[in-house]
């Protein structure tokens, strides 16, 4: 069976409950409903802070967000700057390894051109010394032609001198081709170096970029998340908006039927409880304790309930946090209820005596559990034990 939300010290009824009271007791119901209202508007007041405070948050990650994908821009911009110099590099690179193949190849060249002034000069030394075995004077006289002779000897010597020349000039190049390769290759090897230290440093802003990416996504979730959420706490203003306005057309309507009820006809009984304080019959039968705004009795599962005076059903229905209620105008502003019934045995409109079964009582299930009763005067609770008959 449903418990009673209550606790023991608490003497405020449910929100159900004050609902149920508005459609009985106008007059009380009007008072009720604006203490609900009051509350309801507590309620929107500190769901606008919590709003407030979600807004400056997502302001906030929204702020950070903004870095974010700023510092991922300027990051995008190293990166691409980054690459263009490693293009750059590697255009130089390509051009010293281009000027270092053609000098090789030029260097293959006179290679073989030295070593065919080589073998020139090694013939004109084999030569020489052939002729340094014969005196010149030899050669001159052992000839027909004397002058001829003479130009032989100066040719020889001419040939001797323009070779050793060219062989020098020859070993010149290649040296000067030596020292160009070499300035080249450092060239080539600082730009290998330059470029090892920029794909370095390419490879850091990736893994910063990578970093960032991930911080920005995570703001953006954030950013979602808390749009969400704010998204939420609107829909809650909205409902408690309508809450607010369903009220203040209940207090309005309590209002004009306070007014309604005044030309309407007395309830059968007459006046109400005033004239038997202390003598009323008690509901129920089992131990007693007080809870709520009224009492708990223990009374067995399916023990008769009883109404404690005569009057009109105004309300016989489920009631969250009650059970099966039922409850009884008396008359000048009198009210009694019996909550946690197993079964209600009258409807809405039915006149019952006191002391005639109402209901029946529902299985305790737990300490706080048992017929609930409980007596309201012009809407407002008073504690029945100085209305019923004194146990003995």
């Amino acid at each position: 069976m449903p418990s009673f939300p209550a606790a023991a010290s608490d003497r405020r009824p449910g929100a159900a409950l004050l609902l149920v009271l508005a459609l009985l007791a106008p007059a009380a119901a009007a008072q009720d409903s604006r203490k609900a209202q009051a509350a309801a508007q507590r309620e929107l007041s500190e769901l606008h802070r919590k709003m407030e405070a979600l807004s400056r948050e997502q302001a906030e990650t929204a702020a950070r967000r903004d870095s974010l994908n700023a510092a991922l821009a300027r990051q995008a911009a190293a990166l691409a700057a980054a690459a263009g110099a490693l293009r750059e590099t590697d255009a130089a690179l390509a051009e010293r390894q281009r000027q270092l193949d053609a000098l090789e190849q030029q260097r293959s060249e006179l290679q073989s051109r030295l070593a065919a002034r080589r073998e020139a000069i090694a013939a004109l030394l084999r030569a020489s010394y052939a002729q340094a075995r014969t005196p010149e004077l030899a050669l001159l006289l052992g000839t027909d032609d004397p002058m001829r002779g003479a130009r032989l000897l100066t040719y020889a010597a001419y040939l001797q001198r323009d070779h050793a020349e060219r062989v020098q000039a020859l070993m010149d190049d290649l040296d000067r081709m030596q020292h160009l390769a070499e300035a080249i290759d450092a060239e080539r090897q600082a730009l290998i170096a330059s470029r090892a230290e920029r794909e370095r440093q390419a490879q850091a802003l990736a893994a910063q970029r990578a970093a960032q990416q991930r911080l920005a996504a995570e703001a953006d979730a954030q950013y979602r998340t808390q749009a969400e959420r704010l998204a939420a706490l609107k829909q809650n203003e909205q409902a408690l908006d309508a809450l607010l306005a369903k009220l203040q057309r209940a207090i309005d309507e309590a209002e004009r039927e306070a007014a309604r009820r005044a030309q309407s006809a007395p309830v059968p009984p007459g006046k109400g409880l005033a004239n038997i304080r202390g003598n009323l019959p008690w509901p129920a039968a089992g131990p007693v304790n007080r809870y709520g705004n009224g009492v708990l009795i223990r009374a067995p599962a399916g023990s008769e309930v009883r109404a404690v005076a005569r009057g009109r059903v105004v309300y016989a229905a489920f009631l969250r946090g009650y059970g099966m209620l039922l409850i009884v105008n008396h008359g000048d502003g009198w009210m009694s209820m019996y909550g946690n019934n197993e079964t209600l045995l009258h409807a809405v409109g039915a006149q019952v005596d006191a002391g005639q079964v109402v209901g029946t009582a529902a299985a305790p299930l737990g300490e706080n559990t048992g017929v609930y009763f409980e007596l309201r005067h012009n809407g407002q609770p008073v504690d029945p034990r100085t209305w019923l008959a004194r146990l003995h």
